[in-house]
């Protein structure tokens, strides 16, 4: 079965979710609306306080090419704009804060546009639609999606990956989307793919979704016989974009590179809806699909939510957490990350919400002790590194042998800590490192 080198099959806890149905939940009487949800620069307010908006309007536009655009999620009055408590990054980031109306009303924008409409879209008049919707990566990422689908000219394209692989243990979102809205996802791979000049597409699932590649495989059939499901094996991290192009073309991104540079584009079929819906419907995304689950929460659940809309709400929504929980992650027990209030929002990223109990052993925090060399580390590393030698210069903050043995490369996925028989943070340890790496390299930049 197809699949890469390297990786681990943690236990999955998928059934908590699962069979769950996307549930819509009320807008909230409030959002905090982040303008740091993408990965590059942060969103510029275009609004003040005491403006009304509406689910849908436009807050904050996109700061040079690398940035992505914010609407509101609700309809109501801007009350702050203000620094908030940030999911993932480390400090509180600048947010506009707003207060609910009485009635959700939709931006007058958000009308559907005919079938003739979208054929006759130019591929830069939808990068455009893509780049005003401020969509972004949903499968963690948050790349700006309009840079992604814009690679250099020279780049000689021939491969658009849709990633349904979902391989995070408890998370179920995408597979929930891939089920009930197939045809949206089917008509934005076909939407991507004009925009590439490419005239195929291909929909990677993970094995343990039997219905979802059914599903999507018949209503492939029906919509876009060009998009060709195929099936990988469960493993994490499956879905990682260089993972998942090696096992599927077997081809390699070389270090320090980009998918665009062996030929490859890869989206996540969640973003891939919300470019369906964009140029469909004309809707921005102020919503997203979110997992809500584990040994935590009294009711799990996926859910549509509002971005901005606080865990708080989200969890009472699910009738609160269980009296042993003890652990909140924004994300999956892999590559999320452990929060430490419940009025953090929700950003365009979150693809889980994961409330941990005492009883869970499995993902518990162990006692840290010395590296034995044993090398697990190193055989399941699908970026073919030597984790503990960059986690071991990474800790003694010798950064130049770090760079050497690349620490660039890694992309924090947590297998290497999964097996370490030593309870060794080794992810810790590499952020660590590159937090130094980035900040040295920045106060260069400020002597020059």
């Amino acid at each position: 079965m197809i699949t890469f080198r390297g990786g681990i099959h943690p236990p999955e806890f998928k059934e908590l979710a699962e069979e769950k149905p996307i549930e819509t939940m009320p807008p909230p009487s409030k959002v905090v609306l982040s303008l740091s949800q993408h990965t590059g620069a942060p969103a510029k307010p275009v609004v003040a306080v005491g403006d009304e908006v509406k689910a849908g309007t436009l807050i904050a536009e996109p700061v040079g090419m690398i940035s992505a655009a914010v609407h509101s999620s609700i309809a109501g009055k801007v009350k702050g704009i203000e620094h908030w408590v940030h999911p993932v990054l480390p400090v509180p980031t600048k947010a506009v804060i707003i207060e609910a109306a009485e009635t959700d009303e939709l931006d007058p924008a958000i009308k559907p546009r005919s079938e003739r409409e979208i054929e006759n879209l130019t591929p830069e008049e939808i990068r455009n639609i893509v780049r005003d919707a401020g969509i972004v990566g949903l499968g963690g990422a948050a790349f700006p999606t309009s840079v992604k689908i814009t690679p250099p000219k020279d780049a000689a394209i021939d491969t658009l990956i849709i990633n349904g692989a979902e391989c995070e243990p408890f998370l179920t979102a995408d597979d929930r989307l891939m089920r009930e809205k197939p045809e949206g996802i089917i008509n934005g791979a076909r939407i991507l793919a004009k925009v590439l000049g490419l005239e195929r597409a291909c929909i990677a699932i993970e094995h343990n979704k039997p219905e979802a590649i059914r599903i999507v495989s018949e209503a492939a059939s029906k919509v876009w016989p060009a998009a060709e499901v195929l099936t990988v094996r469960t493993k994490y991290p499956q879905g990682a974009e260089k993972q998942l192009i090696s096992a599927i073309l077997g081809r390699e991104v070389p270090a320090g590179g980009l998918p665009f540079m062996v030929g490859v584009v890869v989206q996540n079929a969640g973003t891939a809806f919300a470019v369906y819906e964009a140029v469909a419907k004309r809707k921005p995304l102020y919503e997203r699909v979110v997992t809500v689950t584990g040994p935590g929460i009294a009711e799990p659940k996926n859910l549509l939510v509002r971005i901005g809309t606080l865990a708080a709400d989200v969890i009472e929504h699910c009738g609160g957490l269980t009296p042993s929980a003890t652990k909140f992650i924004s994300g999956g027990p892999m590559m999320g990350i452990a929060q430490s209030t419940l009025e953090v929002p929700i950003i365009k990223g979150t693809s889980g919400m994961l409330f941990l109990d005492s009883s869970k052993r499995l993902f518990a925090v162990a006692e840290e002790s010395s590296c034995i060399r044993c090398g697990h580390c190193v055989g399941i590393c699908p970026m073919k590194l030597v984790p503990a030698e960059i986690a071991r210069m990474a800790e003694y903050e010798k950064l130049e042998a770090a760079e050497r043995w690349g620490i660039a490369d890694c992309m924090e996925c947590g297998s290497c800590a999964f097996v370490c028989p030593s309870g060794r943070r080794l992810v810790q340890w590499i952020k660590y490192g590159k937090t130094l790496i980035f900040a040295e390299r920045s106060r260069k930049k400020e002597r020059k």
